[in-house]
């Protein structure tokens, strides 16, 4: 948290020379940030050995998750929060890892499914319990209580944004 220290220093200097910066968003926006930095490096480390990155594991959990087994290349750019360029590239990267395969919508030949293939589905099988140990650890110094409450608050944030 000594890094945040300093992000606080420089915000409380922001808002002496400009009395108007709204310093509790700012704070809430730059915390958002180094959480997510710190996560996505933890996520990539504990990842290295199975041979994908954050990202690649983000589209294929969302298609591991998809009730359907399938998804197009919008939809998981909706679910995963990329940009439709990055998931091209992440979707190539995956394919040609053999992770998950292009087919042609059933209902709609232009279409385009995604959908994981056994190796795929495996290597998800041998990384979840890693995972699952990663995320207790990164959640334990919140009481269930408390990781509620900050679901339902960030779920109010992002909500925020979407308007």
């Amino acid at each position: 948290m000594s890094d945040f220290a300093s992000t606080e220093q420089r915000l409380a200097v922001t808002c002496r020379r400009y009395p108007d910066f709204p310093r509790r968003p700012g704070v809430l926006v730059r915390l958002i940030k180094h959480i997510h930095m710190l996560l996505n490096d933890e996520a990539n480390a504990l990842l290295k050995p199975y041979g994908v990155n954050h990202p690649e594991y983000n589209l294929l959990m969302m298609l591991y998750g998809s009730a359907s087994g399938t998804m197009s290349p919008s939809e998981l750019a909706d679910a995963t929060g990329e940009k439709s360029a990055n998931i091209t590239r992440l979707t190539n990267e995956l394919t040609d890892q053999g992770l998950i395969s292009r087919n042609a919508s059933a209902d709609d030949r232009r279409k385009v499914e995604l959908s994981l293939t056994p190796k795929g589905l495996a290597l998800i099988e041998s990384f979840l319990p890693d995972i699952c140990g990663l995320l207790v650890r990164q959640g334990r110094h919140l009481a269930v209580a408390e990781q509620v409450q900050l679901e339902k608050l960030l779920k109010k944030f992002l909500s925020g944004l979407a308007d």
